[in-house]
């Protein structure tokens, strides 16, 4: 286990329901048919946007994500594009869907299907990760090939900075043994994460729904792009290897990982260490105080696996 003080579950500093502009406040109540008496901030993830389950007059329940073009802009940009991609998305792919969406008035809000569900305990228990592991192989299954209208970047592509990461590292981590090792590595990424699947990219607890009918729901769905169908259960693994769990145990077993090449598998475990530790030495943004600890510690977990893996611990 790699130890953190990141408060998972209680990250985000959002809008709360008071915060909105009436007539934001007033526009969500006409779409969802009935006055609001609760609303429920969520406090997973990292960004400031409104994003909360609220309560009706009615006994509805509905999810609703909300940010000003202009004090969020680029949060806003960001639940437009999730509209677009929850828009296209095939019935049958395990994401809320979307209702309806207001984009007008320096406003992005969209209704979100509620789904009654929890988000996996921490630390990670092996039933949750093997139930998400199975959403992602039905995920797989049903988006490749990946529906034209999501309009979808390959991941070589996406990510193609990434590698250069290890450039920051090589200077603020001079002492890492292995450095040149885990810097070409990544740089091999792209000939090894290319597919047609969609590839949702942000696989972590808090993007995941334990719904209370059994099913596994994956949300956000700001950052997909084309790739290997596997890459997806290799993040997932990043909280649960974090929580002490032997994951490597899980992907010799599952169907989208058991016979991906152990190389590749380093490679993308590579960028990611890279990309993390990078990320997690810029600014902390004002409104994500726990981002940058977040990004660091995962940079952390992933380069203690990747080390695991490939023999490169030090001796004791």
């Amino acid at each position: 286990m790699i130890a953190t003080t990141v408060p998972f579950g209680r990250t985000a500093r959002r809008l709360e329901w008071a915060h909105l502009p009436p007539h934001v406040r007033a526009l969500v109540e006409r779409e969802c048919g009935s006055a609001v008496v609760e609303a429920t901030s969520q406090g997973g993830g990292f960004t400031p946007g409104f994003a909360s389950v609220l309560r009706c007059e009615d006994g509805s329940r509905h999810f609703v994500k909300a940010a000003s073009t202009k004090a969020q802009r680029a949060f806003a940009l960001s639940y437009r594009e999730e509209a677009r991609k929850l828009g296209a998305l095939p019935p049958e792919a395990p994401a809320p869907r979307l209702m309806w969406l207001h984009d007008r008035d320096d406003w992005v809000v969209l209704g979100i299907e509620h789904v009654e569900a929890a988000t996996p305990r921490r630390p990670w228990r092996v039933g949750d990760v093997e139930g998400a592991a199975a959403m992602l192989e039905s995920l797989a299954a049903t988006l490749t090939p990946a529906p034209p209208a999501l309009d979808l970047t390959p991941v070589a592509d996406d990510l193609a900075d990434w590698p250069a990461a290890w450039d920051h590292v090589r200077l603020t981590r001079p002492d890492l043994t292995h450095l040149d090792d885990a810097a070409g590595l990544a740089a091999g990424f792209a000939a090894v994460g290319a597919g047609d699947t969609v590839v949702h990219t942000d696989v972590r607890d808090d993007n995941l729904l334990l719904a209370a009918d059994g099913r596994v729901v994956l949300c956000d769905w700001n950052w997909p792009v084309l790739g290997a169908a596997w890459l997806d259960t290799v993040l997932l693994m990043v909280g649960p290897r974090g929580d002490g769990l032997d994951v490597d145990a899980l992907l010799a077993r599952l169907p989208l990982t058991r016979d991906v090449p152990a190389d590749h598998v380093d490679a993308f475990l590579a960028l990611l260490t890279g990309y993390f530790w990078k990320q997690g030495d810029e600014r902390v943004p004002p409104a994500s105080p726990y981002l940058r600890d977040f990004q660091r510690w995962q940079g952390d977990v992933v380069w203690d696996w990747l080390a695991e893996r490939r023999g490169w611990h030090d001796p004791a």
